[in-house]
């Protein structure tokens, strides 16, 4: 399951690096505003996780105790909260989202573009709700491969058409950045087109129940409950990037583009290890729920091994290349020099991350992702109160900060392993006691 996950993962990704790509041709201030515009991606990417983890979750649950009958419910119920969720979003960008990049744009011209390329690019975040509310009630059942095929098409059109709208090709007239989120909006649609045409043709799947596609409170308190602790959790990712963002404004817009660039190629790198972390959730979920505790702990052991040899790997390039993943997108040396510099420091955190990756799958799996959001947030709080006391003292410099973000992520990783340890004696040793007894007297 973890090829078809990282594939699926990728293609989302890359939706935003296309658009890095094609809008790096007009500038540092184009890829500032661009990067900034994105980071808006992690907002909706936090709100997204509340579906993502809680259908994932609570249907492989379901699956495990072989009732498909309450996995279609659950389906079918987040699907209505999902196209509500859509509409508020694109309803709260259009009327509110200036408001956030006045605060974060290095400068006017960077400001306008965070403009030109959010409006037309907001659809494409919006259905990211629906998107996710499906594919990640499939892939609780066990089902992934079509989207991923469905994810690729989408995004090969989006290839093909953010060059045409940005510089503008026979009919078309360029539209420069604002081109390529019309793009990524018009793939957005088609991905969920696609979507619908095979989930209507195929009735081995999920199956939307009508009685059931309203509100439901005890499947919203269900979702919610596991869901908006990871959701939180990317919602600390957005406000650690959002001041970042912020803090960068004072050293000009090629030192956020540098950010820009290099964070994204992070995330591409990541893809591997995030993969395994998204696969684990569901089969150590199913197997709990059946009672068959030693696979479960075999699969964190495998995810464990697996990232960090990942991370490992992955932190080598970083920290003695980092230069070879930056020459397709920018030729400016101030822009390259800010991107190497952030990837070549944060290359020391990549190892930890991997833990507290491999450690977030299994508290996702006991349905208990409180643990994962206490790491983040200890994290994310110690970054921001480092970083504002070197800002008290005038001595913020942008190596500071990188250095100040490799050390919190070690914070974040002892706390999970912590953590850990606790989830894993209360979900799985004791259990496996307490049934070890009851076995014994039965016997006798």
């Amino acid at each position: 399951m973890a090829v078809p996950i990282a594939m699926s993962m990728l293609v989302q990704t890359l939706y935003f690096i296309i658009d890095l790509y094609f809008v790096s041709a007009l500038g540092e201030a184009a890829i500032a505003g661009v990067s900034t515009a994105g980071n808006l991606f992690f907002f909706v990417l936090a709100l997204t996780q509340i579906f993502n983890v809680g259908c994932a979750t609570l249907i492989a649950h379901a699956i495990g105790r072989k009732d498909k009958s309450q996995a279609n419910k659950i389906y079918s119920h987040s699907l209505f909260y999902g196209v509500i969720a859509t509409m508020l979003a694109l309803a709260i960008g259009y009327l509110f989202a200036h408001h956030y990049f006045a605060s974060t744009a290095a400068d006017q011209a960077t400001y306008q573009v965070c403009l030109d390329y959010f409006y037309w690019f907001l659809p494409s975040l919006a259905l990211q709700f629906i998107l996710t509310v499906i594919a990640a009630s499939m892939r609780g059942s066990g089902l992934v491969k079509p989207f991923m095929l469905m994810q690729i098409t989408a995004l090969l059109i989006n290839a093909l058409l953010s060059p045409i709208f940005i510089t503008g090709l026979g009919l078309f007239t360029p539209m420069g950045v604002s081109g390529a989120g019309f793009a990524s909006s018009l793939s957005a649609m088609l991905a969920l087109l696609m979507t619908v045409i095979y989930l209507t043709n195929n009735r081995n799947t999920l199956q939307v129940e009508k009685a059931n596609l309203t509100s439901d409170w005890a499947t919203l308190k269900q979702l919610l409950k596991v869901g908006v602790p990871a959701g939180s959790e990317f919602m600390l990712t957005f406000f650690y990037m959002a001041v970042i963002y912020w803090a960068l404004s004072d050293f000009g817009a090629h030192q956020q583009a540098g950010f820009g660039l290099g964070s994204r190629i992070m995330q591409c790198l990541f893809l591997p290890v995030m993969a395994i972390a998204f696969a684990a959730p569901a089969i150590a979920g199913q197997n709990f729920a059946a009672g068959k505790l030693k696979r479960v702990y075999v699969t964190f052991k495998i995810t464990t091994l697996i990232t960090v040899l990942f991370m490992a790997l992955i932190s080598v390039l970083c920290i003695s290349v980092p230069h070879i993943f930056f020459s397709p997108f920018s030729d400016d040396p101030d822009v390259i020099e800010a991107a190497t510099t952030f990837l070549s420091y944060v290359g020391y955190n990549f190892v930890p991350a991997g833990f507290v990756f491999a450690a977030a799958a299994m508290f996702q799996a006991f349905a208990n992702t409180l643990p994962a959001l206490l790491g983040t947030t200890i994290r994310v709080g110690s970054f921001v109160t480092l970083l504002m006391y070197y800002l008290s003292q005038q001595a913020l410099t942008v190596t500071t900060m990188w250095t100040i973000s490799v050390v919190t992520v070690y914070i974040q990783a002892l706390v999970v392993m912590v953590l850990l340890r606790v989830v894993l004696k209360d979900k799985i040793f004791n259990k496996a006691h307490k049934r070890a007894n009851k076995i014994v007297t039965a016997a006798a």
